[in-house]
C-alpha cells in the first residue's frame, strides 16, 4: 500500500465528498466509501473549503465541491509554474545551465543576472524548484552538494601542536577581524586520504575580504614547505598584513615568513571560516579520500581559477579576481599576466 502512486481527486470525488458531508458521515466514512487513505479526505477538506473574508478577518466557511476543485487546480498550476517558466524561456535555460556548468550557485546565477541587466529573469528559488523538478535534475550533478539535501557538518578537530612564538587569534587587527580592510588572510591545508600512499598536500591561502584564493602542492606536512608554498603564493600579492592559522605542526615555522600571524583556539578551526569554506568548495574538484599527487600543477591552478572568477553574493555578485584587481592586492606583474589572458 505504500508504494501505491498517489493520484489527485476528482470533481465527481469532490462532489461526492461535499454530499456525503451534507448528509452527516463523518471523514472515515467517507474516505472508505471513496476507497481513499483518511489522510487524503482530511487534507482535502481543510485545504479546499471556502474563505470567508469579514471585517474581523477571514474565517472557515464549508466544504464545496466547485471552490475544492478551482483552489486545487489554481495550486497545482501555480506550484507547476516555476520550473516550466524557465523550460518555456530558451535563453534563461541556457543562461542557467551555462552558469551551472561553471559551478556557480542558482544565488550566483541570479546575481549575475540582474548585475549583467539580462532580459530575462529568475529569481533562486526558482532555479531550486526547476533543478529539483524532473526537468532540471539532470543539472543537479553541477551543485556543489551534488544532492538535494546537505549532510550535517562535522567539525574538523585540529591535531593541538606546541607552536613557539604563538599569538592567539584574540590580538589579531580590528580590520582582519571584522573583514573592513583587504590585505588579510587565512591558511590552511588539504591532505591526501589516509588510504592513500602518498602524502601530498595542498596549502591553501584565502583573502578574507575578497574571497580570493591561492594553491600550491606540498610532497609533504612539513613546516618548511608549507612556508615556501606559502613565498609562492605571496610573491603575486602585493601585501599580506596578516595571516590565520590553525595549530597544526605544518605551521611551527612561521616565524620565518616574517608576515603577521595569528592563531586559532586549540580545536577551533572555525574561527578561520573562510578557508575553512574554500576548503569545501575546492573538494568539488578534488574530492576528500583523494590522492593529491595525482591532480597536476595545471589541475590545481585550473580550480583556483574557477573559484576566482566565481561571482559571489557577499562581493555584490563580483569575482574575487575582479575584487583583487580593483583593490591593487595583485603585484603589478601578475595584473598584467591577468590581463593578458595568462593568470587566474
Amino acid at each position: 500500500m505504500k508504494n501505491q502512486k498517489y493520484i489527485q481527486l476528482n470533481q465527481l470525488e469532490r462532489d461526492r465528498i461535499e454530499a456525503l458531508l451534507t448528509s452527516g458521515h463523518k471523514q472515515k466514512e467517507i474516505a472508505n466509501i471513496l476507497g481513499r487513505n483518511k489522510g487524503t479526505i482530511s487534507r482535502e477538506i481543510g485545504r479546499n473549503k471556502r474563505n470567508i473574508r469579514t471585517k474581523k478577518g477571514t474565517i472557515e466557511g464549508k466544504y464545496e465541491a466547485t471552490v475544492a476543485q478551482h483552489k486545487a487546480y489554481t495550486r497545482r498550476k501555480y506550484s507547476n509554474y516555476q520550473g516550466k517558466k524557465i523550460e518555456q524561456s530558451k535563453e534563461l535555460k541556457e543562461y542557467i545551465v551555462a552558469g551551472l556548468e561553471k559551478h556557480w550557485s542558482p544565488d550566483e546565477i541570479v546575481g549575475k543576472m540582474k548585475k549583467d541587466q539580462i532580459s530575462f529573469y529568475a529569481n533562486k528559488n526558482t532555479i531550486y524548484e526547476w533543478l529539483y523538478s524532473s526537468y532540471g535534475q539532470l543539472h543537479c550533478q553541477h551543485l556543489y552538494s551534488k544532492r538535494y539535501h546537505p549532510k550535517k557538518r562535522r567539525l574538523k578537530k585540529t591535531k593541538r601542536t606546541l607552536i613557539p612564538n604563538r599569538i592567539g587569534i584574540e590580538q589579531r587587527p580590528k580590520g582582519a577581524t571584522n573583514r573592513t580592510r583587504y590585505g588579510h588572510y587565512e591558511g590552511d591545508t588539504i591532505v591526501s586520504g589516509k588510504k592513500t600512499a602518498s602524502k601530498v598536500s595542498l596549502a591553501v591561502v584565502c583573502e578574507r575580504k575578497a574571497k580570493y584564493v591561492s594553491m600550491r602542492k606540498i610532497e609533504r606536512l612539513k613546516p618548511y614547505l608549507f612556508n615556501e608554498a606559502i613565498r609562492k603564493i605571496n610573491k603575486k600579492l602585493s601585501k599580506i598584513d596578516s595571516l590565520t592559522l590553525d595549530n597544526g605542526i605544518e605551521n611551527t615555522k612561521h616565524k620565518e615568513l616574517k608576515i603577521p600571524t595569528f592563531f586559532c583556539d586549540p580545536y577551533s578551526s572555525w574561527q578561520k571560516g573562510g578557508v575553512e569554506n574554500m576548503n569545501k568548495m575546492i573538494r568539488r574538484y578534488i574530492p576528500k579520500g583523494s590522492d593529491i599527487g595525482d591532480y597536476s600543477d595545471e589541475y590545481v591552478s585550473m580550480v583556483e581559477s574557477i573559484l576566482n572568477n566565481k561571482p559571489r553574493k557577499s562581493l555584490n555578485y563580483k569575482t574575487p579576481l575582479e575584487v583583487m584587481i580593483e583593490h591593487n592586492l595583485l603585484t603589478k606583474k601578475e595584473q598584467r599576466k591577468v590581463a593578458l589572458g595568462g593568470g587566474i
